[in-house]
């Protein structure tokens, strides 16, 4: 697994990076703590430019945020909490979550967009309040960029780091990366099974009428 997306990488840059970090703000299996130390492992090899790595990481996890921005602003808190009770098994995301992430709001306010970016299982959806309580646009961006480019920023200085100890684990490196994202997979299908099943659960019960008392 580290040399396929060593290969993404390599093939596809700074995009392959961009992209890899966007859809990790939409879709659970590869998360940024496995796509960025990857790419400043890359890039302390000579693979990639370290600036663009930093750049193209921190915009596609901006970008990502962004999108769960408008889907809060655009829905509001009952149609979004209605919609993922429906339709949000598909990316494994329920009404727990989206409450969680209210609460985290509610208590830290703005300062939950920047620290929430740090967090994981809140890093992505701390932007869906944002949007639900209309936070002005370039202020949401500009704590969103900053709190996505310390984040990126230190997993890239991890993996860049790690390459000096390359000839210590590098009998080790293709396993676990292929472990983390087998386990992660797992864990979202887990999760996607649960979710159709309850979701059936809940239709089977709304079909079923009681019975007549004779």
């Amino acid at each position: 697994m580290f040399d396929l997306i060593s290969g993404w990488m390599e093939a596809g840059g700074a995009v392959a990076v961009f992209a890899l970090m966007f859809l990790e703000n939409l879709f659970p299996p590869i998360p940024s703590e496995l796509v960025m130390p990857l790419a400043g492992f890359k890039a302390a090899r000579g693979d990639l430019n370290v600036v663009a790595v930093l750049v193209s990481g921190t915009a596609g996890s901006v970008l990502g945020a962004l999108f769960w921005y408008w889907v809060g602003a655009k829905f509001g808190e009952r149609r979004l909490i209605r919609f993922v009770d429906g339709h949000g098994f598909w990316l494994t995301v329920g009404p727990d979550d989206i409450r969680r992430a209210l609460g985290w709001f509610d208590r830290h306010g703005a300062a939950a967009v920047f620290f929430g970016r740090m967090v994981p299982g809140i890093r992505t959806l701390i932007s869906v309040p944002a949007g639900l309580s209309r936070m002005p646009l370039p202020r949401f961006l500009l704590l969103t960029t900053l709190g996505s480019a310390i984040w990126t920023g230190f997993l890239t200085l991890a993996g860049y780091i790690l390459e000096a100890q390359y000839h210590r684990i590098e009998v080790w490196l293709n396993p676990i990366t292929t472990a983390i994202v087998i386990g992660l997979a797992a864990i979202y299908l887990f999760r996607l099974a649960l979710g159709i099943r309850q979701r059936f659960s809940r239709r089977n019960r709304g079909r079923s009428t009681p019975r007549e008392r004779g």
